[in-house]
């Protein structure tokens, strides 16, 4: 069971770091450099998934870490 815990915490991890990389290295610029306002829009929308998805990724971890931690006992 901790194989399989361990397996899927590093392919989340690894398809987060990728998905980052791919957003701030390839697609944000892109879409700043086009200058229009749908991809000024679109980028801003984009970075607030990331933001949304990285805040979900924090507390996942803290959750999988301390599973009782939120509990108030």
């Amino acid at each position: 069971m901790f194989a399989m815990k361990l397996t899927l915490i590093l392919l989340g991890a690894l398809l987060y770091l990728v998905g980052t990389g791919c957003w701030f290295i390839w697609l944000g610029p892109d879409l700043l450099s086009t200058g229009t306002t749908e991809t000024l829009l679109g980028t801003a929308v984009g970075t607030c998934v990331w933001l949304i998805i990285s805040c979900g990724f924090i507390v996942h971890i803290i959750n999988t870490a301390r599973p009782t931690a939120g509990s108030g006992r």
